[in-house]
């Protein structure tokens, strides 16, 4: 009979899934973060029409249960071993269901599609946007309250749920029929599963996916009234917002076989952030998976930028709320594996090598642009290329400028991160498929100046998921305890002067300026 210990129950552990862009990944984990049994199946994305992303809900879901019930299986345990479950996943993308029958609308929409673009654009451009510039500048002046600076700058992104949900409301008639009906949920992915796993009991988020919806407030924490009035998107179809640390349910008995406590929602570079343990104001992340997202731990305050960072909610454990400042690149994996498929290398362990047995990229630069640019250009309509090309370029050369161009934008971020913030950065780590490359994780922490740490489990997410569920239930005690449980795997210094890389770099963002607005209507 398992007794509880010192906090621990003997025989007990924590599983966690993580439904990455490309992959569903579920790892159990014992008292001292060992992972002792794992699962991974690949997300399939489906490209109805140009420039459209998306996944099969139903299939989905599937994915989950059965990597949730693998991961226990390999640990060699039963599901009744299992304390709690914490879920991490991508945000921003969405579907809609019946509240009456739990049948979905439509596919998820991701955070990659791009069908929204052009209404993005037309409201970034329209006279009301200019109005509530206007307004909302005059409104700061007299107030100073910063929610009206960000609304004197607001731009839209086709990467927020928003307007991809506005087209949704506008061009899908089972979804304006039950909008009519009072019959529509919304969900990103951590709300369609939580409702999955409940069997519909349970329709909420966590503050942390709510955040980077682009639908919430993160300084009225919640969601926004007066954006969703402004582009009529109905508050009634919006989950409940709960805490990311909280007793969301438990799973309905039939799928699992017994109940488990859903511990934790919550979003996936919140949660790496949270799995790296950057619990200080001024702790730097970076996650160099699908795309690339740096976030800097601002504390108990969101920052407010011009440049295209997004306040976000890192987290809300009872009373606490931690807020990060965060600037992304959407195509960092998305690019390697783009050349994969054009048989530049058969395995992307090969580039670091590639990269290394040729002393420069030849000139070639690479803009890495398959979904836009984002801060601090912020440009939907920018398109990828290589430029530079001669006789004498290689596939090496090739491979070099691709992974220069991760490690450009990684500087990119972080020089408008530092110059907005004026936090001091106390440390960096780095996650996620990417960092695995020492390349880029060199040249890197060269163009920063700064060391860069790679922690020895590189599913991050994951692993902050469970810490956040194994505090809600007394699994672990406190973020101390956390702090002691990580473990770096390599740290890289800065080993050369980025000013050597300056022409290098000014004929990169040559070349970005180029790409830009490259998919704009005459």
């Amino acid at each position: 009979m398992d007794s509880p210990r010192n906090g621990f129950i003997k025989g007990r552990y924590i599983l966690s899934v993580d439904v990455g862009t490309t992959s569903i990944r579920g790892h159990v984990y014992d008292k001292e973060a060992n992972i002792k049994g794992s699962s991974s199946e690949k997300i399939s994305l489906l490209y109805p029409n140009p420039g459209w992303v998306e996944l099969d809900p139903e299939e989905l879901w599937l994915q989950f249960v059965s990597v949730a019930k693998a991961a226990v299986q390999a640990a060699g345990l039963q599901m009744k071993q299992i304390t709690a479950l914490g879920i991490s996943t991508q945000r921003a993308t969405f579907t809609t269901w019946s509240r009456k029958t739990g049948e979905t609308f439509h596919n998820f929409i991701s955070w990659q599609d791009r069908r929204a673009s052009e209404l993005v654009t037309s409201w970034n451009n329209s006279f009301t946007m200019k109005a509530l510039h206007g307004s909302s500048k005059v409104l700061h002046f007299i107030t100073r309250r910063k929610q009206f600076l960000v609304a004197s700058i607001i731009t839209f992104s086709t990467q927020h749920v928003t307007f991809r949900l506005a087209w949704a409301l506008q061009n899908l008639k089972k979804v304006q029929e039950a909008v009519e009906e009072g019959n529509c949920c919304f969900g990103t992915i951590d709300t369609w599963l939580l409702y999955r796993l409940t069997k519909g009991a349970v329709h909420a988020t966590d503050y942390s996916n709510a955040s980077a919806t682009g639908i919430f407030d993160s300084y009225q924490m919640c969601w926004s009234g007066m954006l969703c009035s402004l582009i009529s998107l109905p508050l009634s179809i919006f989950p409940t917002v709960e805490n990311t640390s909280h007793k969301f349910g438990s799973t309905d008995t039939s799928i699992f076989g017994v109940p488990i406590p859903i511990m934790s929602l919550v979003a996936d570079q919140q949660a790496a952030m949270f799995g790296e343990c950057c619990f200080d104001t001024g702790d730097v992340k970076i996650t160099m998976g699908t795309g690339t997202f740096i976030n800097i731990n601002t504390g108990n305050k969101p920052h407010t930028s011009i440049s295209g960072l997004y306040p976000v909610v890192g987290w809300k454990i009872g009373q606490e709320v931690v807020y990060l400042a965060e600037g992304n690149a959407a195509d960092t994996g998305t690019a390697i594996k783009w050349a994969q498929g054009l048989d530049l290398f058969s395995d992307p362990a090969e580039t670091e090598a590639m990269a290394n047995s040729v002393p420069d990229a030849d000139g070639v630069c690479f803009v890495p642009s398959f979904s836009g640019l984002q801060a601090p250009l912020n440009d939907p309509h920018a398109c990828a290329s290589f430029m530079g090309l001669k006789p004498s370029t290689t596939k090496s050369h090739l491979v070099r400028a691709i992974l220069e161009s991760i490690a450009f934008r990684n500087k990119q971020l972080y020089e408008i991160m530092s110059e907005e913030t004026h936090i001091p950065v106390t440390n960096i780590w780095a996650d996620g498929g990417v960092c695995n490359n020492n390349f880029v994780m060199q040249l890197t922490a060269d163009l920063f100046s700064r060391k860069i740490n790679r922690p020895r489990h590189f599913d991050m997410s994951s692993l902050g998921a469970a810490f956040i569920a194994g505090l809600g239930i007394g699994f672990w005690s406190s973020k101390e305890e956390l702090k002691c449980l990580g473990c770096t795997e390599k740290v890289f210094y800065p080993q050369n002067v980025w000013k050597n890389y300056k022409p290098v770099i000014d004929r990169w963002e040559k070349a970005l300026t180029r790409s830009m607005h490259w998919y704009s209507k005459p």
